[in-house]
């Protein structure tokens, strides 16, 4: 079976690849639907469009699409906040920034939020696929104007002020669920960290899961969060 023409659901059956579109301009909400039905050939169905944040967290919640096109600039909730709120559905969909990469800070903000990857509104149609597609096979989809700009962010942030602020974050945990959030950093899988911790590795998971569940962020965003925060490693 070819992986980027073909998703299975929980049944194992073929189908769609399930997309929101979420944009304050409803022409470009429409005009993202026509793209996604007429160029992918029958590979997405978009169930449904947004023009708020809001919206669009309460609407996954109920239909539960593996991606989110998410625009950046919305009214009220914005993207970054309705990824972040996304991310934290269970099952939580993919989220691919639909924007232009203007604002300075918006792929290193939105990356923190659980964002995987940004698409161009001017991307052509069969890239825009193809990034949902390789989205949902767990490839991170960064062109090179986002590579750029994240560069470009870290570069010009406030080291100390975000080093502060993470560290704020993982000294808010309880002490346990921090130790396995530190040791996960580190490259540790679950049963060595129950070893390191003299727990079981059922108990090591549901210390990383609520430490997740607490900061509102998966694995990685949480390792990059310890990475952030500048921490002297638990291992010597």
């Amino acid at each position: 079976m070819n992986g980027v023409d073909e998703q299975r659901n929980d049944d194992g059956c073929d189908r769609p690849i399930r997309v929101s579109v979420i944009d304050d301009d409803p022409m470009i909400c429409q005009a993202m639907r026509l793209i996604l039905r007429d160029y992918s050939h029958g590979r997405i169905e978009v169930v449904s469009t947004s023009t708020d944040g809001e919206s669009c967290v309460l609407n996954a919640a109920d239909e539960h699409p593996d991606v989110v096109l998410m625009d950046i600039a919305m009214p009220g909730v914005d993207g970054i906040e309705a990824t972040r709120r996304l991310r934290a559905l269970s099952p939580a969909p993919h989220v691919l920034i639909l924007t232009s990469l203007s604002p300075s800070g918006t792929v290193e903000r939105a990356v923190e939020a659980g964002a995987e990857g940004f698409v161009s509104k001017t991307d052509a149609p069969d890239d825009i696929i193809r990034r949902i597609v390789g989205v949902c096979e767990g490839a991170p989809q960064f062109n090179t104007a986002s590579q750029r700009q994240l560069i470009a962010d870290l570069n010009g942030s406030r080291p100390r002020s975000r080093r502060d602020e993470a560290r704020a974050l993982l000294d808010a945990l309880p002490d346990r669920e921090r130790e396995a959030v530190l040791l996960a950093a580190e490259g540790l899988t679950n049963a060595q960290i129950a070893s390191r911790m003299f727990i079981s590795e059922r108990t090591a998971k549901a210390h990383l899961s609520s430490a997740s569940d607490k900061l509102a962020m998966g694995r990685v965003q949480m390792a990059r969060l310890v990475e952030r925060a500048d921490v002297p490693p638990l291992l010597g």
